[in-house]
């Protein structure tokens, strides 16, 4: 099965869905979805906890006996603002109405009921640089692991500038072996600036039993269930990319692939 999931749009506006059923993992869904203004989609309660983010748009968002009002302000994922994001835990179910047009992304995984619904506005969210040269990218995190606001669930969203490399050095995450590494299941939902571009990513392990490089355009998915990631942009084209971690342990420990570590020592 390939790793790269290509934008299929459905009747109610989906054009992404992943499950662990058809991914064939354990911990990670997402969907995103493109909704008119004016129109609503509903997610039933399941025993998934889920991360809203508002890639593009605004939205009145239902969550349980919560409504939440004038969520969003970002129009566009490459405007230079954060993003608004709602994190509704399992057990309640969920009415997304755009009150503009919205591109939304349901990041899932999961749940424990531990947590309330929040508003995650963009002034709360922490932002860094990574890298440096052409390895720069810039990082915000809605659920990082330092947040001890969800179960399950980490996400981070990162842009990338023209010609640069991100995720790299090469890191995994795939083996429960803490303090030194964490067993995590990851999405990369990637767009791009033009939107006819491209980029490429190669997901491989040390044995190399696992080694696929794959192209990925505007809105595709592409899975991660374990070995290194890397991330290249080419010369032109602005990267973004929305990020989806869950296993068995909250905590985001990564290994650099020790052929390429020098690059950060």
């Amino acid at each position: 099965m390939s790793l790269l999931r290509k934008p299929e749009t459905q009747e109610n506006g989906r054009y992404q869905h992943i499950t662990p059923e058809n991914a064939g993992w354990k911990y990670v869904g997402f969907e995103a979805y493109d909704i008119a203004e004016g129109a609503s989609v509903s997610l039933a309660a399941t025993d998934q906890e889920r991360c809203l983010v508002l890639l593009a748009g605004k939205a009145n968002i239902q969550a349980g006996d919560q409504l939440l009002e004038g969520v969003g302000d970002r129009m566009d994922v490459f405007e230079d603002k954060a993003p608004h994001a709602v994190y509704v835990p399992n057990g309640v179910a969920i009415t997304i109405t755009a009150t503009t047009a919205l591109d939304i992304a349901v990041c899932e995984a999961p749940g424990h009921g531990n947590h309330p619904v929040r508003w995650i506005k963009p002034e709360e969210l922490n932002q860094e640089i990574r890298g440096e040269g052409s390895n720069t990218r810039y990082i915000r995190n809605i659920l990082p692991d330092t947040d001890p606001s969800a179960d399950s669930l980490l996400v981070v969203e990162v842009k990338t500038p023209s010609g640069n490399w991100s995720s790299y050095p090469p890191h995994k995450h795939d083996s429960d072996n803490i303090p030194s590494e964490t067993h995590l299941e990851e999405t990369y939902y990637h767009r791009l600036n033009p939107k006819q571009g491209f980029v490429f990513q190669r997901v491989f392990t040390d044995e190399l039993d696992l080694d696929e490089t794959v192209s990925a355009g505007d809105r595709s998915v592409v899975m991660v269930p374990r070995g290194y990631h890397p991330v290249g942009v080419p010369h032109g084209y602005e990267s973004y990319y929305l990020n989806v971690m869950a296993g068995p342990t909250r905590k985001w420990i990564f290994k650099n692939h020790p052929d390429h570590e020098w690059i950060v020592k």
